[in-house]
């Protein structure tokens, strides 16, 4: 449906396989707050039933993966660790703009473009990963991710017209490149 501007180079893998148990924990972390965020869209907007229903769905979905995440520290004696900020998070977050539908369009699509980022990442880690259950997991997630970025957007198509949403979209697609290439790389998925 998009494409990011910012193509992770293959590089950033080397940061996240050399300490992969703070991977997890940041991985861990964020599928708990993809799921947090889920459900802080479903009650923000209740009177959206289509929004609703996908939120709700997307919330069980991210919270499941928090859970096989958990498990892989489990296996390797890891705790899941501290919640930490998130620092394109934070700066990807300061493009939202006032107002109770343009508030509304630019959470669905940094959502989406967030999303992609993890399907990329995601992606350059199963690659990265020796053949095994872990490889076969972040594949897994990977797809999973894809499908959520499709997800918001299409939400945003629902209730915002195609050209606004569309030209919306390559604003923040451009300032979230900005974001990657000034962050250094690290064992987190951003």
């Amino acid at each position: 449906m998009f494409e990011l501007k910012y193509k992770t180079p293959f590089e950033w893998t080397k940061a996240v396989l050399a300490d992969f148990n703070t991977f997890l924990q940041d991985h861990a972390a964020a599928e708990k707050k993809a799921s947090g965020m889920a459900i802080s869209m479903l009650s923000h907007y209740p009177d959206r039933r289509k929004l609703v229903r996908a939120m709700t769905d997307l919330a069980l979905e991210e919270l499941i993966h928090f859970k096989q995440v958990l498990k892989l520290l489990d296996e390797r004696d890891e705790i899941l660790g501290e919640d930490k900020q998130d620092p394109y998070i934070k700066q990807i977050r300061s493009v939202f703009r006032n107002g109770k539908d343009v508030f509304l369009m630019d959470r669905l699509l940094v959502a989406g473009v967030i999303e992609a980022r993890g399907h990329e990442r995601f992606a350059l880690v199963a690659e990265a990963l020796p053949e095994g259950k872990d490889k076969d997991f972040y594949q897994m997630i990977a797809k999973s991710e894809a499908k959520h970025k499709n997800l918001f957007v299409e939400l945003a198509y629902e209730y915002f017209d195609k050209q606004t949403v569309d030209s919306r979209l390559e604003e923040i697609l451009d300032f979230e490149a900005k974001i990657c290439e000034n962050l250094p790389f690290r064992a987190a998925l951003h």
